[in-house]
Order: C-alpha cells, then sequence, then structure tokens
C-alpha cells in the first residue's frame, strides 16, 4: 500500500471516529434546551472540528514526510535555514484561528452573566443533602419547598432495579414556564453546593454567605435534570436538581394549587397555635 493511501485511510479513519462522536450526547452534551446551551454546545463541536484539521494537516504533513522521504528509499537529510516568513507565517495562523474562536466565546459568556430583567427569580439553596427553593419574583413569589431526593430506599440497596433516572428524581420540582427569563439565585446552608442542569447550559457554586446567579430561558416544555456538582459531602451524589418547564397556563395552574396549598398550611397552624 503507498504512503498516500496510508495517509487517505487514516485521515478517513479519524474523520469517521469524529463523526459518530460529535453528535452524540452519551459522549457531549444532551440536547440544548436553551439559547446559552445551543451557543455552547455550537462552539464545542466547532472547536473539535478545528481540532481536528490541525490535526489532520499537522500530523498528515509529518507522516507523509517521513513515509515518502525516508532514508530506505535513498533519501538524504536536508539542511534547513533560519527563515523570517516561515516563523511569520506559522505564528499568525494560530493567532487568526485563536481570534475567530474567541469572538463568539467572548460573546456568550457575556450573555452568561447577563441576569438583568428576569420574568422569574428563584433562590436555590444548598443544604446537606437537598435543595430549598423559594421563589422571589414573577407570578409564583412566595412559593417555597424543599427538593429531595426520591429514588427508593430498595433501589439504593440494590433489592430492587433501578429505574430510569435512577438517582435523578425529587419528590418536588423546580417549575418554570416555557420561554420565560429564569434568574436562579444560588446559596448555600452549610457548605459548598453547585446547582447545574447541563440542558440549560448552567451550573453556577452555591457558598455559604455569598450570593451568585445564572439564568436560562426553556425553549419547550419538559422535565430536564442536573445534580450538585460540588463534592459536598458522603450524600453528595444524593441531591439531583429537576426543573419541569410547562406551558403558561398550566404553569399558573401549578402556581395557583401551590399557593392554595401553603394556604391550607398556614390556617391550620394558626388554628392549632
Amino acid at each position: 500500500m503507498s504512503s498516500k493511501s496510508v495517509m487517505a485511510l487514516l485521515g478517513s479513519a479519524i474523520l469517521a471516529f469524529y463523526s459518530s462522536m460529535a453528535f452524540s450526547s452519551k459522549y457531549f452534551h444532551p440536547e440544548p434546551q436553551s439559547v446559552i446551551a445551543q451557543e455552547t454546545y455550537d462552539q464545542h463541536i466547532t472547536a473539535l472540528w478545528i481540532c481536528l484539521a490541525i490535526f489532520i494537516v499537522v500530523f498528515g504533513a509529518m507522516f507523509y514526510s517521513i513515509l515518502k522521504h525516508r532514508k530506505s528509499v535513498g533519501h538524504k537529510a536536508a539542511n534547513f535555514h533560519h527563515s523570517t516568513v516561515v516563523e511569520i507565517i506559522w505564528t499568525a495562523i494560530p493567532l487568526l484561528i485563536l481570534i475567530a474562536m474567541a469572538f463568539p466565546a467572548t460573546r456568550t459568556v457575556v450573555a452568561m452573566k447577563d441576569t438583568s430583567q428576569p420574568d422569574i427569580t428563584i433562590k436555590a439553596t444548598g443544604y446537606q443533602w437537598m435543595w430549598g427553593y423559594d421563589y422571589l419574583q414573577g407570578e409564583g413569589e412566595g412559593i417555597s419547598f424543599f427538593s429531595k431526593l426520591s429514588t427508593p430506599v430498595a433501589q439504593l440497596e440494590g433489592k430492587e432495579t433501578k429505574g430510569e433516572n435512577y438517582l435523578l428524581e425529587v419528590d418536588n420540582n423546580v417549575v418554570v414556564p416555557v420561554g420565560k427569563k429564569i434568574r436562579v439565585i444560588t446559596t448555600a446552608n452549610d457548605v459548598l453546593h453547585a446547582w447545574w442542569v447541563p440542558a440549560f447550559g448552567v451550573k453556577q457554586d452555591a457558598i455559604p454567605g455569598f450570593i451568585r446567579d445564572l439564568w436560562f430561558t426553556a425553549n419547550k416544555p419538559g422535565i430536564f435534570r442536573g445534580q450538585c456538582v460540588e463534592l459536598c459531602g458522603k450524600d453528595h451524589g444524593y441531591m439531583p436538581i429537576v426543573v419541569e418547564v410547562m406551558e403558561a397556563d398550566k404553569y399558573a395552574q401549578w402556581v395557583a394549587e401551590k399557593k392554595k396549598a401553603s394556604a391550607a398550611v398556614m390556617n391550620t397552624a394558626a388554628v392549632g397555635n
């Protein structure tokens, strides 16, 4: 087999490998469900293709030279001399590639930090080992609840078959309307935690005594899952995050039911006192 055939085969194999992996959520991101997540995913894939192109050009030239100009076919070592033009070229090309990648990345990072003018603000407080949610602004203002792991103990102990959403299911979902800008304020009651929902492209540390924030706008209704991603103790793996995105009318109905239930609890407490 000729050197050109070997290089072509190698290039085809690498290209097929990248193509199969680049668009698979098994190896990279889940399907993006927000503008920021989509931009992050697109830039990630673009960077992979750029890296692949650089790999093929650089290593292709190297292996071609090794095979084509080896001593066994009569070639002799060449004597190279300094070339200012060549040095400028191999410095300028990587610089231009980095600049081309930096502009969209910077724009996305700036957009990630713009939590101004949200439609709904929710405070997420990390505890060992659950999340507490308080709706501070918007239609659901005043709603508060805790969200704990709801995976059956029998599954945790291996006595039952693990469910489809093993360790990623809770008793109370965070509920938000589709198409609205949601600001999530993160903090913690004890140790470091982190609020992460990959489908929305958001992750923010929850630090005791500090307030951090993030935002997302869900593209479509559905249930999207995440986890605490800051090691916070022995049950760190048992504090998942579940965000349920609803249409506006269903969200309004959920808010009304939650407020009615809260009012009933308060009335019962008042009567008891």
